[in-house]
């Protein structure tokens, strides 16, 4: 017996019930990208590694899938390296393309490549997938869809404030009710100034950033191994730990920053989105966090994430301002600012939550029973006509018998199937079977077709 074959841990197939949720789910998001101008692109599935690496921490370097290089790859490649078997330097010998990790890279190197052709502000939207090396597990896999925005071109907060407008109507036309968490790097890079240890803002954020998973005390112990003193941890604690409004929190910690120009300036930046949301009719809620690092080095503004509050499953979109990243590609000084909506947590949220609306999911509405060569003659025209109406139509394929054609359309669970023997002929007529209710009736073409559409 043949062995049956397999696919790489940490992705999936999608039947057809599962592809019509994912279209849901893309088309709802393209919807409200076009509401507030945002163009569609596409990248390649491969970038450079020159484009990739060094843009997403030493973590994040470890998890790009790196792309052999074409032809004899080992042909440059001596016994003497070969033997030392040091994986790092063979992989840069042997490589020099990986799969994407996000595309928000990938967009920065796109916008230095076009920038003569792009009308600044450019705001960008994407949908395609992306692979990360990372262990597989409930809700985070190797490969996995982004539905991401960024505006380039703009240093203007208003930009955020769109932002966030757009995770909550995503959000609210779905069904799910979501926590919007919002931080900014300025704040954390000042709070690493106040403590005296400004050169450890990235092991800072990385360790803030792993609160909840790992708890407070494996964080202090994170960031004792990162080289911080007992009494620098010690004043992070009331940081890490605050309480209160969105208010409160900001007054405190501007207190807390007084000292530090970057801080003050993130807080200052963090009351203006604030501020502004109160009046937009937002139907979710937005909260400071100032636990919430996220780890990618290219953030340097304002940072968001979002959590369901139905469903136990992590982050379902995130983002931030990125004000540096094009200027790794030789064009500096061009801010940006995104969001990216995680489409296949957003899938098991919305399959946890049943919230996938009837007509969303639905495929074939009409099937017309095959008895034979004539009778399928006389369906076909009428089969035409229900799909210029707009009614997905089948006609089954082959005169087997009705029991299986039937069982067909229950499979498919078609709402509605026609039939036509020669009584129906005679009478230029069909019977309609309605598969939910049993109910039968003997229509004509243009009956039949407003039966269905009403």
């Amino acid at each position: 017996m043949a062995q049956k074959p397999n696919i790489p841990k940490g992705t999936r197939d999608f039947s057809p019930m599962e592809m019509a949720k994912r279209n849901y789910i893309f088309n709802t998001i393209k919807d409200v990208y076009a509401l507030y101008g945002f163009q569609q692109i596409e990248t390649p599935a491969m970038e450079t590694l020159g484009t990739l690496m060094g843009k997403y921490g030493e973590e994040g370097d470890k998890l790009l899938f790196k792309v052999l290089n074409s032809g004899d790859y080992l042909n440059k490649i001596d016994d003497r390296e070969l033997l030392e078997r040091n994986s790092l330097h063979l992989a840069a010998r042997l490589c020099e393309k990986g799969l994407r990790y996000d595309l928000t890279v990938p967009f920065a190197r796109y916008v230095v490549m076009h920038r003569e052709e792009l009308q600044l502000p450019f705001k960008r939207y994407q949908i395609q997938p992306v692979w990360r090396a990372d262990r597989p597990q409930k809700g985070r896999y190797r490969e996995f869809y982004q539905c991401d925005a960024d505006v380039v071109g703009s240093d203007s907060l208003l930009n955020e404030v769109e932002l966030m407008q757009i995770v909550d109507t995503v959000f609210t036309r779905f069904g799910v009710r979501v926590q919007i968490k919002i931080n900014n790097r300025k704040i954390l890079t000042g709070i690493a100034e106040v403590i005296g240890a400004a050169d450890k803002i990235v092991d800072i954020t990385v360790a803030i950033d792993k609160l909840d998973k790992i708890g407070i005390d494996n964080v202090n112990q994170e960031l004792r191994s990162d080289g911080l003193s007992d009494e620098q941890i010690e004043k992070l604690q009331p940081i890490i730990s605050l309480a209160g409004t969105n208010e409160e929190k900001l007054a405190v910690i501007a207190d807390v920053l007084k000292d530090s120009e970057t801080g003050l300036k993130g807080v200052e930046e963090t009351k203006f989105i604030l501020d502004a949301l109160k009046t937009s009719g937002l139907k979710n809620e937005i909260q400071l966090d100032l636990t919430l690092a996220r780890g990618l080095n290219y953030y340097t503004g304002a940072i968001f994430e979002v959590k369901a509050l139905d469903v136990q499953i992590g982050s379902i979109t995130g983002g931030g301002r990125y004000d540096n990243l094009t200027g790794i590609f030789g064009m500096p000084g061009l801010s940006g600012v995104g969001i990216s909506f995680g489409a296949d947590r957003i899938f098991d949220v919305l399959n946890q939550l049943d919230l996938y609306p009837k007509e969303a999911v639905n495929g074939t509405q009409l099937l017309f029973i095959n008895f034979g060569a004539a009778e399928t003659a006389y369906c076909l025209p009428v089969a035409a006509m229900a799909r210029q109406s707009g009614i997905r139509t089948e006609v089954f394929p082959d005169a087997v018998k009705m029991k299986k054609q039937m069982s067909y359309a229950n499979a498919k669970q078609i709402p509605f199937v026609a039939l036509a023997g020669e009584n129906e002929i005679s009478q230029g007529k069909f019977t309609l079977k309605n598969m939910v209710s049993g109910e039968q009736r003997l229509l004509t073409p243009e009956e039949l077709i407003s039966e269905i559409t009403k």
